[in-house]
């Protein structure tokens, strides 16, 4: 029985993984998000955290050891200033990894990681979207797409604080209980401000939802007669106010046929593997 195996061995000497280790948690403090392998984003996030860690101590034991760990020493001040600020009053969880699908090639699976509370937040942006979506779709139940174009989606901020103090798993209210659980958990660590922003990031893509469908109608008016295809939805996108389904938008978008040649020799089937040709 093997004890005290803490990382994961990459094929690699300990002087060659630890040093790739150490070029990605430096590169995570100078870009606060990057992408890798799962594998190597799992290991470089447990190394970030206790570099953070460090960060927050703050004394000359930990400026120096982090000093010895990053390959940048630019980064330092960094690390002791704007990130032990941030993270001041999180005990812990300072980075978070999403995973990217395979890369092309050798199919190894891919993440992203980033510090929590990032200016590019990829969390904090995806939330946001999920609340705008859901206001939206609740809305179109009592109005009409062109009134909320005119008027506006008012009061967003009053529905984005009621739904973060209700109970995560409740089923009395706007946002589905992962949106709410999303929300509440990244604005447990925030001051008021937050909630305002999140608010103005989902009310902005309410504007960007129910301007599509008039962006694209008056792109189709403007060239009509003309070849559109290039602005027109992908095959199986619904936009609000969309009655079909989804699967007739597919065979729809899928279901044009090429022109076929006038001329009848070129459009002759194989016959036996071979092509009739035209004879003089």
């Amino acid at each position: 029985m093997k004890h005290g195996v803490a990382f994961r061995k990459f094929s690699r000497t300990s002087s060659h993984r630890m040093l790739m280790l150490r070029n990605l948690v430096t590169s995570l403090v100078e870009h606060e998000q990057i992408r890798t392998t799962l594998p190597k984003a799992r290991d470089a996030a447990r190394l970030a955290e206790k570099l953070i860690s460090l960060g927050k101590n703050g004394d000359a034991s930990a400026h120096s050891r982090a000093e010895a760990f990053l390959l940048k020493p630019s980064l330092v001040p960094k690390l002791f200033s704007t990130l032990a600020s941030r993270y001041a009053d999180r005990p812990g969880g300072y980075t978070r990894i999403h995973k990217y699908g395979n890369r092309q090639g050798d199919n190894a699976p891919q993440a992203i990681l980033e510090l929590v509370d990032n200016p590019r937040d990829l969390k904090w942006e995806m939330t946001s979207r999920a609340i705008g979506r859901e206001i939206l779709k609740e809305k179109l139940k009592h109005q009409k797409p062109l009134s909320l174009i005119n008027n506006g989606a008012e009061g967003i901020q009053e529905l984005v604080k009621a739904e973060s103090i209700k109970p995560a798993d409740t089923k009395n209210g706007i946002l589905r209980s992962t949106t709410r659980w999303n929300l509440q958990k990244i604005l447990k660590f925030k001051n008021e401000a937050a909630l305002t922003d999140i608010s103005k990031k989902a009310g902005e893509y309410i504007d960007h939802l129910l301007a599509t469908p008039m962006a694209l109608r008056t792109l189709h008016e403007e060239r009509k007669g003309s070849d559109c295809r290039t602005h027109r939805l992908k095959a199986g996108q619904t936009v609000p106010g969309e009655t079909r389904a989804a699967l007739d938008l597919v065979q729809g978008a899928l279901g044009h046929r090429r022109p076929q040649p006038k001329n009848p020799l070129l459009n002759m089937r194989t016959v036996f593997g071979r092509r009739y040709k035209a004879t003089a």
